[in-house]
């Protein structure tokens, strides 16, 4: 059984900086894109970053480059977002994301594994 969970989220301020992991089971990693989405209240899940199999290509949304960076470590089975000077439109639920093939992917519907998510809220 394939399980991703994610961790590291929490309340932060405006200006502040958090890193998300996202630790796989159940799946080696190492041929695998992975993604980063989020969800804020009320609003439709969004793309937020991915990465290819070797980390190579990293692929932001508009809302996130200069400030976030994916990476992951597959001999650890991890993926990672580090947030930068984070904004109270950042809160959400983010979520971590894998999928077969080995390229990235902005598309919610090319990944085949999810997890369930770790909640980040920003205050002014």
């Amino acid at each position: 059984q394939v399980k991703l969970v994610e961790s590291g989220g929490g309340s932060v301020q405006a200006g502040d900086s958090l890193t998300l992991s996202c630790v796989a089971s159940g799946l080696a990693i190492g041929g695998a894109g992975m993604g980063w989405f989020r969800q804020a209240p009320g609003k439709a899940r969004e793309f937020v970053a991915t990465i290819r199999w070797n980390g190579s290509g990293p692929f932001y949304a508009d809302s996130a480059k200069g400030r976030f960076t994916i990476s992951r470590d597959n001999a650890k089975n991890t993926v990672y977002l580090q947030m930068n000077k984070l904004i109270t439109e950042d809160t959400a639920v983010y979520y971590c994301a894998a999928r077969r093939g080995s390229l990235g992917s902005s598309r919610e519907g090319e990944y085949n594994f999810w997890g369930q998510g770790t909640q980040v809220t920003v205050s002014s």
